[in-house]
């Protein structure tokens, strides 16, 4: 009963440190390209958790997770930090929040594929629905039948980052939770960082404060420490049960994009974020 409850403060801690990621790209994103952004987040948290690796002695992973460590990679260490990084200079963090509501649902999508199982006809019902509803938002907000260059973005940093959950939460069984984070991190390290190098800011001591302290978030917390409190609560009580706490997290975002980047959210935005969410829990519930 205590590992359960464990499990699920550690998976709470890790939802509310990513909540905190979209408000922090946002800020950074302004002063920065996306790409140095990706870059320097990678390679910052890379060489945190090189260090993590070999100060614990961790044995390298066998041979046949290499490739699932390399989806992991694609997916959470470059894809979903890039698309967001992109998506935001479009749009607002409170909008980019609307589709958080979707990764529970992808990341289950991809759960399915890599392992074959075969949820209801009710599951799919309400993915189509909760997808519908993200789709009618979005023409509201464009005003028009085609999506912006911040709702595409966004989509695919969406299907990415559910990739890379789906194939972590496979390998964390018997690689470890934050090795798995860790050795991601390690094989995008040297490409990272010679990437940083060539795409760092010519005036990057005059950038402000606040960006500086954007990338500092999102590459220790959101790429590092947030990854190890989440496959800790995961172990600990279960990915299926800790695992909807994650719907939680377009709320927490929510907040602090109107709290900390003083961002307008309409009752709409939030009607529809909770909408979303009301979904994903129906559908992680009858798959």
């Amino acid at each position: 009963m205590k590992a359960i409850r464990d499990g699920w403060l550690n998976g709470l801690v890790g939802v509310v440190i990513f909540a905190g990621s979209l408000p922090a790209t946002r800020v950074a994103v302004m002063d920065m390209s996306p790409t140095f952004l990706t870059a320097a987040r990678a390679a910052i948290a890379g060489v945190l958790a090189l260090f993590l690796l070999i100060l614990s002695r961790q044995k390298l992973p066998e041979r046949q997770d290499w490739l699932s460590l390399l989806y992991v990679s694609i997916g959470v260490v470059v894809g979903f930090p890039l698309f967001t990084a992109l998506a935001l200079q479009y749009v607002s963090a409170a909008h980019t929040i609307v589709f958080i509501g979707l990764l529970p649902l992808a990341t289950a999508i991809f759960g399915v594929i890599r392992s074959g199982e075969r949820p209801s006809l009710i599951f799919w019902l309400f993915a189509i629905f909760g997808a519908s509803l993200v789709f009618v938002f979005m023409l509201f907000q464009t005003q028009s039948w085609s999506f912006n260059y911040g709702d595409f973005f966004m989509l695919v940093a969406i299907l990415l980052c559910g990739f890379g959950y789906a194939e972590g939460g496979k390998l964390s069984k018997h690689v470890g939770g934050w090795q798995v984070i860790c050795w991601a991190l390690l094989i995008t390290l040297p490409i990272m960082l010679l990437l940083s190098y060539l795409y760092l800011p010519t005036n990057f001591q005059l950038i402000p404060v606040q960006a500086k302290l954007g990338l500092a978030y999102v590459s220790i917390f959101s790429m590092l420490i947030g990854f190890f409190f989440w496959y800790k609560g995961l172990a600990q009580g279960g990915i299926a049960t800790v695992g909807q706490l994650q719907l939680l997290q377009p709320i927490f975002g929510l907040a602090i994009a109107a709290v900390l980047l003083h961002e307008q959210v309409s009752v709409a935005m939030f009607m529809v974020t909770v909408a979303v969410i009301i979904c994903v829990a129906c559908a992680k519930k009858f798959a």
